[in-house]
């Protein structure tokens, strides 16, 4: 296949009248000129963002957990709500819960997902006839809606510091490592039979395990890939910190890496409060913080210290975590505004090697989201997998047109909205805004949501 762009950003910047060689999924040259057979792009392309964290059943869950009470919701008491839908979920149900998420990922910018996955038994808590039964359709929904996906079962054992029991609602999720492992073996063997997946694993949170745990399910997992990406929970919540000091006399993120040797394949999800002693050690192990802005503001978790993170060196990526928004402009839009909003300044996350907020921020949670996941992708060059978006010309012309401006129109004026088509792994899975089986999808998904709020 080849595809021309009158505009195209390449791993190094902007260029113009570029045609991109793609063979078996990857990008194979990039030439001057418009070849003769090949498909012309209808606006700018750009590649797709990677989504660092989701929990895909939760996309069902969206509004159901918005009326309050008289200001005392928290985190702790939408999670009790959480617990309660997710009791009623089948293997069948999440199918179509995640096929529906995926479908709407990918009009939404989103060519990659990370799936942190812990809805792992029947709703009695014990296991399939196949550990990896509920893994298997997550897998299958992100087959036919056409994205990547990396699959990442979840360790979870304990509902808090010092092992205390599972609660009642956490009974699916809770292995054993000896039986964690297998889940991995099986997921890691399952996902040869798909396009573009792959395996790591994630250890809920400290507080949710022990390292002892940690090490046996982190040697595990490298065992079958050495650059297996190795996702965690960590300070999304200060009672979750003052917890892990009372257990242990040390803060989540300084006990993780004075006890693990974290490297650039891991990712620390909501890593929100965190002194600066511990952005310097995330730093120097070369992990990734996963931020997922609109879930952090609608859970009320607080907001990352974006600005000096990423100052120092730090690598991001971005999530959509609970998909109360599913929006991948609306997540580095909101990454942006909650640093004007807490430092009352404009163009924080702009440097003097990049002023475009949105150019870096794009770029920046793509380099990081590559790592978080041990994907080929990210960025669209030779030797690349081929997975971009093509932007609507007609809606950007409204807006800032230069180089130095069409992404900053694309994130702060447009939104998903514009854009127009998406390719995966070299296939075209969004054509002109639709994606073939989008009604099919719907009617499934809302006959669902039905049945769930009946």
């Amino acid at each position: 296949m080849k595809v021309f762009a009158h505009r195209v950003l390449l791993d190094s910047a902007w260029a113009k009248n570029k045609t991109l060689i793609i063979e078996n999924g990857e990008i194979t040259d990039i030439v001057d000129g418009q070849l003769d057979d090949a498909i012309v792009a209808s606006g700018p392309v750009v590649p797709g963002l990677i989504n660092c964290h989701s929990h895909a059943f939760q996309r069902a869950f969206a509004g159901f957990s918005e009326q309050g009470s008289e200001g005392q919701d928290s985190f702790w008491t939408w999670r009790k709500i959480m617990y309660q839908f997710l009791a009623q979920i089948s293997d069948v149900e999440a199918h179509i819960i995640a096929k529906q998420l995926y479908i709407e990922m990918l009009k939404a910018g989103y060519t990659s997902v990370a799936e942190f996955h812990y809805l792992h038994h029947q709703q009695t808590g014990e296991p399939y006839p196949a550990l990896a039964q509920m893994a298997k359709a997550l897998f299958d929904a992100a087959q036919e809606s056409g994205i990547g996906i990396t699959m990442l079962p979840v360790l979870y054992q304990y509902s808090g510091f010092g092992e205390k029991a599972p609660l009642d609602g956490q009974k699916r999720f809770i292995n054993t490592t000896e039986q964690f492992n297998q889940l991995v073996t099986d997921c890691y063997e399952l996902s040869k039979q798909y396009n573009n997946a792959n395996v790591g694993i994630a250890p809920h949170s400290l507080r949710a395990t022990n390292f002892a745990a940690i090490e046996q399910a982190v040697k595990h997992v490298r065992s079958l890939d050495s650059k297996a990406p190795i996702h965690v929970h960590i300070a999304e919540q200060t009672q979750e910190v003052d917890d892990c000091i009372a257990h242990s006399g040390k803060r989540p993120v300084q006990w993780l890496c004075e006890q693990l040797s974290l490297d650039a394949n891991w990712c620390l999800i909501h890593a929100t409060h965190i002194t600066a002693d511990e952005r310097k050690a995330i730093i120097d192990t070369g992990a990734v913080a996963g931020i997922c802005p609109t879930t952090e503001a609608n859970l009320g978790d607080g907001v990352f210290p974006t600005a000096e993170f990423m100052q120092e060196g730090g690598t991001i990526a971005i999530g959509s975590d609970s998909h109360i928004s599913v929006n991948a402009v609306e997540e580095i839009r909101w990454l942006e505004y909650a640093q004007r909003l807490t430092r009352r300044q404009r163009a924080v996350l702009a440097n003097k090697a990049q002023a475009s907020v949105g150019l870096n921020l794009w770029q920046a949670a793509n380099r990081g989201g590559a790592l978080a996941t041990n994907k080929n992708t990210g960025v669209l060059a030779v030797g690349k997998q081929a997975d971009l978006l093509v932007l609507d010309q007609q809606l950007l012309g409204r807006y800032a047109q230069s180089d130095e401006h069409l992404l900053d129109s694309f994130v702060f004026a447009t939104g998903e909205q514009a854009i127009t088509d998406v390719m995966v792994n070299g296939q075209w899975v969004i054509r002109d805004k639709k994606h073939d089986l989008e009604t099919q999808s719907h009617e499934a998904f809302s006959a669902l949501l039905q049945r769930l709020s009946s």
